[in-house]
């Protein structure tokens, strides 16, 4: 089966007004083109790193209206969207980096808040405290949409294997990698990583992507990247500007991968060190 497939980079605004106004047309872009599922990147419905700024302004999913806008849009043209993620407010009042996948009769298919919190003080300076504001997820997930498996992800997710082999076992032969990586760290190992969790898992992983210069400070890497079960790179955005990468994907291909690689079958349980 062969499924079309759309990443959605941004460069998502501070504000949920100027967000759905940039994310939207490139949505349509996306769809007119003959994807059948989209997928958006991190913090698609605003971008703040600011905590002062960015947690009175949070609502729940259900009032987001960069969610909202979507969810109505992925009914008007008929197509599977994954809000990469959106920063929401949970029922507890904490702050989650979610995933919403969305069908394409506009209603929630699935829902994943990030597992991993990017917690780290960078070499040039710059640092990143995620758990300072959002309560991280306690679950993975798989869903069936538009033919495929997915297993949800989110950005700092990627430096975890282990995740990505539980959710292969678990069936997903499509990963979902919606990210914001900062500009250092996506020159060294955007690339390396996405296409180590395909080969590892004969999976196929859909990175799409935050890029450039952001009006709340920071810079992110862009690079949108669809990668193949053998590691092959299928299509790339090799740019940090805001656009449309389109790719066909061959989805018997991960089975083809799986068994001509059967590591997810040959692992062995071990002691120690």
């Amino acid at each position: 089966m062969t499924l079309r497939v759309a990443l959605v980079q941004l460069r998502t605004p501070a504000t949920h007004a100027a967000a759905l106004a940039h994310v939207e047309p490139l949505v349509r872009q996306a769809a007119a083109q003959g994807a059948q599922l989209i997928v958006t990147p991190e913090g698609t419905n605003i971008l703040q790193k600011d905590k002062a700024r960015l947690l009175p302004v949070l609502t729940s999913a259900e009032d987001d209206p960069v969610v909202q806008g979507l969810r109505a849009l992925a009914r008007e043209l008929g197509v599977w969207l994954s809000i990469g993620s959106a920063l929401v407010e949970r029922e507890d009042g904490k702050a989650a980096n979610r995933q919403i996948l969305v069908a394409p009769d506009g209603s929630v298919a699935a829902t994943y808040d990030k597992l991993h919190m990017f917690d780290v003080d960078l070499p040039t300076g710059e640092t990143a405290r995620e758990s300072a504001t959002y309560e991280p997820g306690d679950r993975a997930v798989t869903v069936e949409a538009a033919g495929a498996m997915l297993g949800l992800t989110i950005c700092y997710d990627m430096r975890f294997p282990a995740l990505y082999r539980a959710l292969a076992l678990a069936g997903a032969n499509v990963f979902t990698l919606p990210a914001a990586f900062t500009r250092p760290t996506g020159e060294a190992h955007w690339e390396t990583l996405i296409r180590a969790r395909a080969i590892e898992t004969g999976s196929f992983v859909l990175a799409a992507a935050q890029g450039g210069f952001h009006e709340d400070g920071r810079g992110t890497w862009g690079r949108s990247t669809v990668v193949a079960p053998w590691g092959e790179i299928v299509a790339k955005l090799d740019h940090d500007e805001p656009g449309v990468l389109v790719a066909d994907i061959d989805l018997s291909a991960s089975d083809k991968a799986r068994a001509a690689i059967p590591n997810l079958k040959n692992a062995r349980a071990f002691t120690g060190p």
